[in-house]
């Protein structure tokens, strides 16, 4: 651990957007799903979504430059779960989806709490995401070709998302308040740590400014691992 380190971490956080966020649904190749995750980290989203039939997403390859470290990926086991907890923070849906009530996604407002959904690399969004999305949003085509790599079309609608949040200031100051930021660098910089105090029931302490663990943490620290053996 370095201080220059730390401070890095520190300056991604203060860009953290915790009102903008990907649903994934059934995207089944990992090489694409890593590269959204890639994207998703380049925007400052830091909590993605995903729905997968078999419970489970498989996301570490090298196109994600280990992005999986730094974005956590939250796995539904359906559909409505994963729409009803985005609707719970407040978010508008928008899907990725061709449709006769589709907008140019540069038409639409991104620094709206927003969550957009992509679907999977054949079929797209199911139906019944469609039907529960607040809008479709569609990137126009001008070859032959119909439609972007779900990876590619991710980066596209992000950017867009990133640039009006820049134009409206969403990353001048943090939008994670400092206990927020505190508890995910805890959790990237010393995750067996963080997983100890949450099996155990402990609030995570305060960093110390190079990032280490105060000294009394690690000896509680110590004193519960030696109780376990």
């Amino acid at each position: 651990m370095t201080a220059r380190r730390f401070q890095r971490i520190q300056a991604v956080l203060a860009r953290r957007q915790p009102d903008l966020t990907i649903l994934a649904e059934d995207v089944y190749k990992p090489h694409n799903l890593s590269a959204m995750l890639r994207s998703c980290d380049a925007v400052g989203i830091g909590s993605v979504h995903a729905v997968s039939p078999t419970g489970g997403v498989p996301t570490y390859n090298a196109t994600s430059a280990s992005a999986e470290k730094w974005v956590e990926l939250r796995v539904h086991g359906s559909l409505d779960a994963a729409l009803d907890a985005v609707r719970a923070d407040g978010m508008q849906v928008l899907a990725a989806h061709f449709s006769a009530r589709a907008v140019r996604y540069d038409a639409v407002d991104y620094t709206r709490p927003s969550c957009i959904v992509f679907g999977n690399e054949r079929e797209g969004v199911t139906p019944a995401c469609a039907e529960r999305a607040d809008a479709h949003i569609l990137i126009p085509m001008l070859g032959m070709v119909t439609s972007l790599n779900v990876s590619v079309a991710t980066a596209v609608i992000l950017f867009e998302a990133q640039r009006q949040r820049r134009l409206a200031g969403f990353y001048d100051a943090p939008r994670l308040d400092a206990g927020q930021r505190n508890d995910v660098a805890l959790r990237w910089l010393h995750p067996r740590e963080a997983a100890l105090l949450e099996a155990n029931g402990s609030p995570f302490p305060v960093l110390e400014p190079d990032g280490s663990l105060p000294a009394e943490a690690l000896a509680r620290l110590s004193r519960q691992a030696s109780g376990n053996r």
